[in-house]
């Protein structure tokens, strides 16, 4: 079991202060690696998650790549660290979070990607000008914010 669990197994689904990393990761035509969730209803996502005790925000991005994509990072650069009460979410079982993200993005990644199931149903590098629809909306903001700083 661990740590969010052992946290919900005390406090319910009352509100939690948690800590979370994602990354853009883009390949060689600066497209976007997309994960298609199985929760919440299939919608899109950057790969990431939530801290485990003891880890960096940075080692938390690595490890939650890894076990979602199957690829390892290179460098990460820092976009921006994202919390406040537009980071309000209630999980479908009704657990309740504020959020608080750190972005990161590379280009630097090696490996063979392949998608866990559990979490996944696909993972596909898209144009950034062309997203899905059904994008997490914190992450479209991050996406947003990131097309800025490329000009």
């Amino acid at each position: 079991m661990g740590y969010i669990e052992e946290l919900r197994e005390i406090v319910g689904t009352r509100p939690l202060i948690l800590v979370g990393s994602v990354v853009i990761i883009l390949n060689d035509r600066q497209e976007v690696l997309l994960q298609q969730r199985r929760f919440p209803n299939g919608s899109w996502g950057l790969p990431g998650g939530l801290m485990e005790l003891a880890e960096t925000t940075e080692e938390t991005a690595r490890r939650e790549v890894k076990e979602e994509t199957n690829l390892t990072l290179g460098k990460l650069n820092l976009l921006n660290v994202y919390s406040g009460a537009d980071q309000y979410i209630i999980a479908e079982n009704g657990d309740e979070f504020y959020v608080v993200t750190t972005a990161y993005f590379t280009n630097e990644y090696s490996g063979e990607m392949k998608a866990e199931h559990s979490e996944s149903i696909q993972l596909k590098f898209c144009n950034l000008e062309e997203l899905p629809d059904t994008i997490v909306g914190s992450h479209q903001c991050m996406l947003n914010e990131f097309k800025k700083q490329l000009g």
